[in-house]
């Protein structure tokens, strides 16, 4: 480590080269999660109901989770997305239009007991219905208000 008058080009060139040790400055710089991303940096994305598919929990739970496969217009890649809500999945049919956002959660991992899934369908949004008779929580789940 230098250390005097004249050693702040050394500093400055050993800070830059240590700097890529750090693996969130490195993702930043090399703009990673964007290039990884299906979504390609936007909040939510269009795309087509391909098939219907029951995902089993991790353990210790014990469920079928129900999801669809979903190709995104914007760039033709193949996602999965879990259908929110009670029955929810009837209401979604193959080819149909659906909105996808993330799932929320760990910087874009998997979340809770859904394996490799992490993304959601937006309820009341293009080809996806709301929820009838929903009173609590209606934005979640595209229901809107009674008069």
């Amino acid at each position: 480590m230098a250390r005097g008058l004249f050693s702040a080009r050394k500093l400055k060139r050993d800070r830059q080269t240590r700097r890529w040790s750090d693996r969130y400055y490195k993702r930043r710089v090399q703009h990673l999660k964007e290039r990884s991303d299906p979504l390609e940096g936007a909040a939510q994305g269009r795309g087509i109901v391909l098939e219907k598919v029951a995902i089993e929990a991790k353990q210790p739970n014990s469920a079928l989770r129900k999801c669809v496969k979903v190709q995104l217009i914007k760039n033709g890649r193949q996602i999965t997305a879990f259908a929110v809500g009670d029955g929810a999945i009837n209401f979604i049919d193959e080819h149909d239009e659906v909105l996808i956002e993330g799932i929320g959660g760990r910087m874009g991992r998997s979340y809770g007991d859904l394996p490799g899934v992490r993304y959601k369908v937006i309820r009341g949004t293009l080809d996806a219905s709301g929820v009838a008779d929903r009173k609590q929580a209606r934005s979640r789940y595209g229901a809107k208000r009674e008069k």
